[in-house]
């Protein structure tokens, strides 16, 4: 007892040695700003109308109330302290970790092959993108809530009740609920009955499971529909996602044997070596059969083999979501099933040759230190956008969203003359990509060349008409120009494509404000963007002086007088003693 205790406390204490610096590491641009930093709902901390939102609102093609909720706690609890949203990622997988080795602890007795497995999945590179990342919070909450549905499993199945089923249940719908994923733990009962509990496969183990798969089948309904709906599924050849599919089968055992070379986006091949695609799929089947032969002898290498292939396929890429050709983060619960077959492979040959025991030992604490510090340096590269973008540039080729994202920053970061050259090479080697141009466009805004800009947003649109960016760029180089009746229409655009884009409705009533015909329309586009951002002193100003001269006065002093409330300022103070002296 005292030594799985001490193993539990090992499991906590390793896993923040390794992931505390994350303490001190911001939010980045890739995901966390629709996840966190930039969504409204989220930042609003939990209030009736945010927990509505989360319950029922998907978020970059997923719905994961779970999730959402729990980022909705983290901002109650800390603001919008980045550190701490990281920490509770940390907190949740050392606790994911902990059940993982309670589970494997009693259910095969094993101390040293439990722990060894709990602290590799704790403490190994590949993870890094799954708790390092505050928008995969929900990869932490998904193996909090699977392997804690172990353990409810193995106490059913010591003794089964409706009770210690419906726990399991609860903790398969939380899972999902946190990320669809989840949708092969049924899957993964099975193998369990097979390895280590040994109820076997039997018509009774499979019926009983019946309710857990009726949930996954929804559930993958509904992931279906939600990121469908979201554009979220890319249109990639039926061959390439089988050759992607089985080299990527291959490419992650790879990295994790050698976690080299990890970077948060790997680019989808522009082609796949036919020879590649067929060693792959031989491999494959040769490692299946093995472990369907020796399944008696060595039941652990076939529920290891089939939990690995079994638990990668909603992600594997048959169905492709996502423009990424793999991503370290689809291997959190698949690697499991490879360190069982490690784990109590190497069980057996301590059983067979007791002499090689101290060497297993001490390739056990080398894998393990190992394991620490690679995921020590790994980590440190999610300190931000530009030690993020930057190292996926140097690990990998022909990279444009990381480009492009690097230069996303070096916009943010007022240096739009070192994003240039980012952004043109992401278009050598992506052309077609509307974001590419938008965000090159930008740039060019920054350094106030709109004429240069503008070809960029035109030619964004000409490849997706409906970008909300592209489009507001686009009227706010024409507006800054003089051009606000051209302007108008890329402004309603914009915000016909996303209706709560705020700057939209505020760049749209500054341009009718400035067509005399139009002020009508202004008003309303004023009120539709002080709905939005009721708490901005310059939309209030701006809205004013509109009413001031439209001969409102009352109106207009109204909304002066907010903003001289929300931000004291001369130049208001005086444009609001000037509409009272006109009044009077």
């Amino acid at each position: 007892m005292l030594l799985d205790l001490a193993v539990c406390v090992g499991l906590v204490l390793a896993t923040f040695a390794v992931y505390a610096q994350s303490s001190g590491f911001a939010f980045v641009n890739y995901d966390d700003d629709v996840y966190v930093s930039q969504n409204a709902h989220v930042r609003a901390g939990i209030t009736p109308a945010s927990v509505k939102w989360s319950l029922t609102a998907p978020v970059a093609g997923n719905w994961a109330p779970v999730t959402m909720l729990s980022h909705l706690a983290d901002v109650e609890l800390f603001g919008m302290e980045s550190g701490m949203h990281h920490l509770v990622n940390v907190a949740i997988h050392a606790l994911a970790a902990t059940f993982l080795f309670l589970f494997l602890r009693r259910a095969t007795g094993a101390l040293y092959a439990s722990a060894f497995v709990a602290l590799v999945f704790a403490l190994h590179p590949l993870h890094v993108e799954s708790v390092a990342w505050i928008s995969e919070r929900k990869d932490v909450l998904s193996a909090l809530f699977w392997f804690g549905g172990f353990y409810a499993y193995l106490r059913y199945c010591e003794r089964p009740t409706e009770a210690r089923f419906l726990v399991v249940s609860a903790a398969l719908c939380l899972g999902l609920m946190s990320k669809a994923m989840m949708v092969t733990f049924p899957f993964t009962l099975l193998l369990l009955d097979v390895w280590p509990l040994r109820r076997g496969l039997s018509a009774k183990t499979i019926t009983e499971k019946l309710p857990l798969i009726l949930i996954c089948a929804g559930a993958s309904v509904v992931t279906y529909m939600v990121q469908k709906s979201a554009g979220a599924m890319v249109s990639v050849p039926f061959v390439s996602r089988i050759e992607n599919a089985a080299v990527s089968y291959v490419t992650y055992m790879g990295q994790m044997f050698w976690p080299a070379g990890l970077a948060c986006f790997y680019p989808y091949p522009e082609s796949i070596p036919a020879w590649q695609a067929a060693a792959a799929f031989a491999g494959i089947l040769a490692v299946s059969a093995l472990a369907i032969t020796a399944r008696r002898a060595y039941p652990y290498l076939f529920v290891g083999w089939f939990w690995y292939l079994g638990t990668l396929i909603p992600v594997i890429g048959l169905v492709t979501v996502g423009i990424q050709a793999h991503a370290d983060r689809y291997t959190y619960i698949p690697m499991v099933g490879l360190l069982l077959i490690l784990a109590w492979g190497a069980v057996d040959v301590d059983r067979q040759w007791p002499r090689l025991r101290p060497a297993i030992g001490v390739l056990a604490v080398i894998c393990c230190a190992a394991c620490a510090t690679v995921a020590w340096t790994q980590t440190a590269y999610w300190r931000n956008d530009e030690t993020l973008f930057q190292h996926a540039v140097d690990v990998t080729q022909r990279n444009w969203l990381a480009e492009n994202d690097l230069g996303l920053y070096l916009n943010a970061t007022g240096r739009a003359a070192d994003a240039i050259p980012h952004f043109e090479t992401a278009l050598r080697i992506k052309p077609d990509e509307a974001r590419v141009h938008d965000s090159l466009g930008v740039s060019f805004i920054k350094l106030g060349d709109c004429a240069a800009a503008i070809p960029h947003f035109q030619s964004a649109l000409s490849l997706r008409p409906d970008s909300p960016k592209a489009n507001y760029n686009l009227g706010y180089c024409l507006a800054s120009r003089g051009g606000d009746a051209d302007a108008v229409p890329y402004f309603t655009s914009a915000i016909r494509s996303q209706p709560d884009f705020a700057d939209a409705h505020v760049r749209l009533a500054m341009s009718l404000s400035r067509i005399p015909a139009r002020a009508p329309e202004a008003v309303r586009a004023y009120e539709a963007a002080l709905r939005l951002v009721p708490g901005d002193a310059r939309v209030h100003a701006r809205f004013g002086e509109l009413l001031a001269n439209l001969g409102r006065t009352d109106e207009a002093i109204a909304q002066l007088e907010t903003a001289q409330r929300l931000h004291p300022d001369s130049a208001i103070s005086k444009m609001l003693a000037d509409v009272r002296a006109a009044r009077q």
